[in-house]
Order: C-alpha cells, then sequence, then structure tokens
C-alpha cells in the first residue's frame, strides 16, 4: 500500500471525524477494505500526521455495537486477541468458552504474540490472570491451553495415536474427564496429532469423542471441553455454532457476532460462511441483514465479504 494512499486514508478519517456529525459511511468505507498490515500504517501515520490515536478519536465519535465492532477490527490481530481473553478473564458468562477458542483456533505463533501484547498492555501475564480468575477443574484445563506452544507439523506417530485414543476413551467411560491425561493430551498435542488420535478414537471406539462428552448436557466443564476438541480439529465447525447461537430468535448476542466476524475475517471467513449456509440453509449474509441494523450492520457486511474482493 503506498504511502500516498494511506496519508490519504488518514485525511478522510480525519474528515469522518469534523463537523457535527461523525460520517459513518467513510470510516467503514476505509476500515472495513484495509487488512491489519494497512491499518496499523493507517494508526502509525495518523498518530504522526495528527498527534492523536486513531482508536481514541474512534472511541471517541462512534458508540454501542458499531463502535465496538470498529475499534476490535481497528486493533491489531494480537491487541484484539489480547483485549478479549482480558475480558473473557473478568467476566463470569461464557468466557471460558471465548479463552479456548484464543488458545485453540490460532496458529502457536499468533497465540505467543497475544501473549506478548497481553504483556505489553497489561503488565500481567496471560497465563497468570486465567489462573487467577478461574477455578477447579477450569483452571486446570485453562490454564495449560493457554500457556501452550504447540508443535505446527504435519508429521504424526501413528502409535502415539493408538495409544492415546486408548487412554482417552478410558478415562471419559470411567467419567474422568479431568484426568491430567485427558488434560495433557488436548493441552500439549499438535493439531495433526490430535486429529490422527480422535479418528482412531471414532474408528476403534465407534464414536465421536464429543459425542462420548456429551453424557451430561448441563455440565459446564464437559461443554468446555467439547469446545476444546472442536477449535483444535474443526474450527470453522466451531464458529458456525457460535454464530448460528449468536443470530437466533431469541435475540441477537451481538458480542460473540462482533468477535467472530472480526478476529475470523482474514482468517477463514470464507470456509464458515460455507457452512454457516449448509448448516442453515440462509447465507450468513441474510441472516446477519436480517438480525442487525444501520451503520453495525453495514460494517459486519463488509468484513464478511473482506476476503472475497
Amino acid at each position: 500500500m503506498a504511502t500516498l494512499s494511506v496519508t490519504e486514508d488518514c485525511e478522510q478519517l480525519r474528515k469522518a471525524f469534523a463537523g457535527w456529525g461523525t460520517n459513518e459511511g467513510l470510516i467503514i468505507s476505509i476500515l472495513a477494505h484495509r487488512n491489519a498490515a494497512q491499518i496499523k500504517s493507517i494508526r502509525q501515520t495518523y498518530a504522526q500526521t495528527y498527534g492523536e490515536d486513531l482508536l481514541k478519536d474512534l472511541n471517541k465519535e462512534l458508540s454501542n455495537d458499531f463502535e465496538r465492532v470498529v475499534l476490535l477490527w481497528t486493533l491489531d490481530p494480537a491487541e484484539r486477541d489480547a483485549f478479549l481473553a482480558n475480558e473473557a478473564t473478568k467476566r463470569l458468562t461464557s468466557s471460558n468458552q471465548v479463552l479456548v477458542e484464543i488458545a485453540c483456533t490460532r496458529t502457536s505463533q499468533q497465540l505467543l504474540l497475544a501473549k506478548q501484547a497481553y504483556h505489553a498492555r497489561f503488565k500481567r501475564s496471560l497465563e497468570e490472570d486465567v489462573a487467577y480468575h478461574t477455578s477447579g477443574d477450569f483452571r486446570k484445563l485453562l490454564v495449560p491451553l493457554v500457556g501452550t506452544y504447540r508443535y505446527e507439523g504435519e508429521e504424526v506417530n501413528m502409535t502415539l495415536a493408538k495409544s492415546e485414543a486408548k487412554i482417552l476413551h478410558e478415562k471419559i467411560s470411567e467419567k474422568a474427564y479431568n484426568h491430567e491425561d485427558v488434560i495433557r493430551i488436548l493441552a500439549t498435542r499438535s493439531k495433526a496429532q490430535i486429529n490422527a488420535t480422535l479418528n482412531h478414537y471414532k474408528n476403534e471406539f465407534g464414536n465421536d469423542i464429543n459425542k462420548d462428552l456429551k453424557t451430561d448436557p448441563k455440565d459446564e466443564f464437559l461443554a468446555i471441553l467439547r469446545a476444546t476438541v472442536k477449535c483444535l480439529t474443526r474450527p470453522e465447525k466451531y464458529f458456525e455454532k457460535v454464530l448460528r447461537l449468536a443470530i437466533n430468535k431469541r435475540g441477537t448476542d451481538e458480542g460473540a457476532l462482533t468477535r467472530v466476524v472480526t478476529t475470523r475475517a482474514e482468517i477463514d471467513m470464507k470456509i464458515i460462511k460455507e457452512e454457516y449456509h449448509k448448516r442453515n440453509s440462509v447465507t450468513l449474509d441474510h441472516a446477519i441483514g436480517k438480525d442487525t441494523t444501520g451503520d453495525y450492520e453495514k460494517m459486519l457486511l463488509a468484513l464478511i465479504g473482506h476476503g472475497d474482493a
């Protein structure tokens, strides 16, 4: 992206804030169509040119769901993960799921960068905050999940896959869901190795592991274990479900909708959209259009089309 267009973007954003009202359309037309690297340049140039922080100006000018989606999108991906993870340690509701999501759907490098951004912003480690704000089985699982640095290669040890599938089956049959070996396998093995282990589990014992982890639908820890498995093995299916639950007849969960759209727009949104269409017989664009309004809707739709351009 040429320096000229970065300067131009900054001037246009400045213009969007000028005068009596904020020009939301102009903000969307710029930020929703720039990638992470471009937005980083815009933030730097904006600060150098005007001596102001773009995020602070956006915060001042915007409000509600639209403000949140724009601010999250404007953050660097690692800063965004750090912010979401920190928020999750402070909230009681379904926040463990957000921690699992960040720990298990990011690459090892992305998770590391998020943890470094966490240090820089909060002057503490993500691990210590997760440990402090959780207890019991949740702490036992979540601390190693956020603390891990998984091997990213495709190599698989089939002998190990068989023996660990057997261990998982034994412990799950005994309802020892919090057993240290269950946690060790899910928290340390590479995604390729876990996939091999869980394929063997299904072939050998007849059930998908998540089916065996569904014995008690009300058990919160089992729900988090299932989310961990899904995030590690089929992230697109996991995110489709989060979106499906966020956009429903009982009202929209804007928090979840905003989080998934901003964190996946540049990663796998195309696959998530296909998965959503397949599962719900309507397109994600249509569902969002029906469930949201105004600038918030425009920004979301621009972001989910981000990778299609």
